[in-house]
């Protein structure tokens, strides 16, 4: 269904998030008009951060405005005469706004759909209640909020009423004593005739006036204490966004690192962010009225230090808002490589509404070591320390007017060179984390409050060549999975229960191969068997072990020269490449062991066979199969197949090309599996088929690749000398494989340029 159909069918706060989304810069009218035409654009493709791209976004704009004519054109009768006069006037605003800028149309456009999504998204997920409770509990506060800062708009409006009244009182009691003064100058009789009425009015006004100083004083201090409860609903507001619904946030992204669901859009945590910035900055200037009125009439009392008390308190509140709401949107990589171009954005939730973009903020990242980050932390003096030097680390914040968001696009940094610390113990430097620093100066309110704020990256781990990428990626996966909430940078725990390792590996697992298809609890049970050497095939067995951090990555394992991460890594990184429709298709069994593979066989016909990841070569996979030896029944494995083998044919190919595997385990033909993906023939000519023929023999002669090797007794398997197999079925290809990946490399080559002429 149309996400406009969608969208229409929204209710509540809902449909008034999404009515929000339109006005002068894009009218709902062109989005109901066009909303096919608009939803069949490609706008995700345009990259809004580079420049070039414009072109794209203006053949966009031109062809939106040519829908727009069409539609206006197509109107008929008296209601299609006034829409044809809309639509036309749309055309023409449309294109004053956005014929110098088109990219802004493209994010603009961007914005409303993903948002649009979002919202129609939430309205029909089951799993988004509890968002939506929060929703609900965040709109009663924020009602709550807006009742009280209106009430104590209403009664500093009355106080100050009440006090410029008190004044006239006042001023009216200075000139009665100043008549009574004059009466001096009056002859006797004069004075005693007057005096009388002028000390009993004098009276009457300072008694009115004494009560009403104390009126006064009950009106500011019953301010005072609404101020003080409006200011503990803010904080218990404020803490629930920014303590619990923005560090949630983060925790997502910080998942999102490893594979996890994306984060989430901003866009509902910067409108509570928005309506708690301005509520704050509401009562902020009603307590500098309140103490206005106290300067200019100071009356004895415990008033003033209850408005000192309230000032301290709403710049402490509007300080933690604008500090904790300058956001890293999009994270560097975590893990940096030198002399490597990358990104990041980040942006502050409030910048819309204290008028910060009003003088647009330099922002500047820097990189910083652990003990760095914890001297930070602790607001100890790092200032000019850095582990390195960026290049193009220096951005001014932009306002996206049709967003509302303030935020400094890092388009091209650049890692020049790193300075690394004294690593502890066994700690290689890919286990060394680093940071980037994003550090600004915001004047909130006219520069009424000048802040400086900082953030902190996830933590980044450096490298210099690709050869340390796996094992700098082992560090980043530890870190973001285990982390806790509010820790010392960058501590993270030792060790973590086999479970909890088996979710971080099983979502990093699904990430990368781009499947929905993630590891069975058999597959976590071989994998608990490999990295602690046990046999059990219990899944309970394995639930209260732990596995430390020198487990997963620094101690290789038995009888191995290489770890636990470096395996499964290899597992992933061959899959991705290589095997990803097979793994979605279910073909590959993958996580199982030699013994195992045999058990599995052993009970099916011959030619019957599977796939598996070798234990004993990184990043390869081996097809096991069951056949008829001379002597005895027995299960066969091939040398593994690595990257390097299917860049130059593929796994189906290669399982087309073995003749004698005949059922991919448990007892489906290879064919109705494997056949959707085996490469067209190139040609039937005859000097291919010469090729082919040629080949053939050639083959034969050196045995195939023993990868190819019929099974079966034939007259090739008795070629093949008992040094070739071992007693565990697996061969020795040392012999062969340097003729056997000759004829593989050469079936790849055009034909024509190795047989120029018919052949003999």
């Amino acid at each position: 269904m149309a996400v406009w159909i969608q969208a229409q069918q929204l209710q509540g706060d809902a449909l008034h998030q999404m009515q929000s989304l339109y006005g002068q810069h894009f009218p709902i009218e062109v989005r109901h008009y066009l909303s096919q035409w608009i939803e069949g654009q490609l706008w995700d493709v345009i990259d809004l951060e580079n420049p070039q791209e414009e072109f794209k976004a203006k053949r966009l704009l031109d062809s939106l405005i040519q829908e727009l004519q069409n539609k206006a054109e197509h109107q008929v009768g008296e209601d299609g005469f006034l829409l044809k006069i809309k639509l036309g006037h749309y055309a023409s605003q449309l294109k004053s706004t956005y014929d110098r800028c088109p990219l802004e149309l493209v994010r603009c456009i961007k914005h409303i759909l993903y948002t649009e999504q979002r919202l129609v998204r939430e309205a029909t997920n089951v799993s988004m209640m509890h968002a939506c409770v929060n929703t609900s509990r965040s709109i009663q506060a924020f009602e709550e909020l807006r009742l009280m800062t209106q009430d104590t708009e209403n009664e500093l409006r009355k106080l100050q009423h009440n006090q410029e009244y008190f004044i006239i009182q006042y001023q009216e009691s200075l000139r009665i004593q100043a008549q009574l003064t004059s009466l001096s100058t009056l002859p006797p009789a004069d004075r005693q005739l007057r005096e009388p009425a002028l000390l009993s009015k004098r009276a009457t006004v300072e008694a009115w006036l004494t009560r009403e100083a104390n009126t006064l004083q009950k009106y500011r201090l019953d301010l005072a204490e609404k101020h003080q409860k409006t200011l503990q609903l803010l904080r218990k507001q404020q803490t629930i966004i920014l303590d619990d619904e923005l560090i949630q946030w983060k925790r997502r992204q910080q998942l999102a690192g490893n594979g996890g669901p994306p984060e989430g859009g901003l866009d509902i945590l910067q409108s509570w962010c928005e309506k708690l910035a301005e509520t704050i900055w509401q009562n902020r200037q009603q307590i500098r009225r309140a103490e206005h009125l106290r300067q200019q009439l100071p009356i004895p009392g415990p008033i003033e230090e209850l408005l000192n008390e309230l000032n301290s308190t709403i710049t402490d509140i509007i300080s933690a808002l604008v500090t904790s709401t300058f956001i890293i949107e999009k994270q560097p990589p975590q893990v940096l490589k030198t002399q490597t171009k990358f990104a990041a954005t980040v942006r502050l939730l409030v910048g819309g509404k204290l008028n910060v973009h009003m003088n647009p903020p330099q922002v500047k990242a820097t990189i910083i070591s652990e003990q760095q980050a914890k001297a930070l932390l602790k607001n100890e003096n790092t200032r000019n320390d850095s582990s390195g030097e960026i290049l193009n680390n220096n951005c001014v914040m932009e306002y996206h007017q049709t967003t509302g968001t303030l935020s400094a696009h890092f388009r091209n940094m650049s890692l020049k060179r790193i300075k690394r610390s004294d690593r502890r113990g066994a700690e290689s430097v890919t286990e060394e984390k680093f940071t980037i620093l994003f550090e600004s100066q915001f004047s909130v309110g006219g520069n009424e409050l000048v802040f400086q704020v900082k953030t902190l990256s996830l933590p980044v781990v450096v490298i210099v060549h690709g050869s340390q990428d796996n094992n700098a990626t082992a560090t980043v996966l530890w870190d973001n999975a285990f982390a806790e909430p509010g820790r010392v940078p960058f501590l993270v725990p030792d060790k973590v229960l086999w479970p909890q390792l088996c979710d971080a590996i099983n979502m990093k697992y699904k990430a990368e191969v781009q499947s929905n298809r993630g590891l069975s609890e058999e597959n976590l049970v071989f994998l608990a068997q490999k990295a602690f050497s046990i046999s059990s095939n219990n899944p309970d067995d394995y639930r209260n072990m732990t596995m430390t951090w020198s487990q997963f990555n620094r101690v290789k394992l038995a009888r191995r020269n290489f770890t636990f991460w470096q395996w499964f890594d290899g597992v992933m990184e061959l899959t991705k490449k290589h095997l990803k429709p097979h793994w979605n298709d279910g073909a590959i069994l993958g996580f199982v062991n030699k013994q195992q593979a045999q058990d599995m066989l052993m009970s099916k016909p011959n030619g019957t066979f599977l796939l598996r990841f070798s234990d004993s070569e990184i990043g390869g996979i081996t097809i096991a199969w069951v056949a008829e030896n001379p002597n005895k029944r027995m299960v066969w494995n091939l040398m593994p197949y690595t990257t390097k083998d299917f860049s130059i044919r593929s796994l189906a190919d290669r399982i087309s090309d073995l003749n004698h595997l005949l059922f991919l385990y448990p007892d489906r033909p290879k064919d109705e599996v494997f056949s959707k993906y085996y490469t067209p023939p190139l040609c039937e000519q005859p000097s291919c088929l010469r090729w082919l023929s040629f080949v053939q023999h050639f083959s034969h002669q050196a045995c195939l690749d023993c990868r190819e090797l019929s099974v079966i007794p034939s007259p090739c398997a008795r070629f093949l000398s008992d040094s070739m197999l071992d007693t565990d079925g697996d061969f020795d290809l040392d012999d062969t494989m340097d003729v056997a990946r000759h004829v593989e490399e050469l079936l790849r080559r055009p034909v024509e340029s190795q047989w120029g002429g018919p052949q003999s």
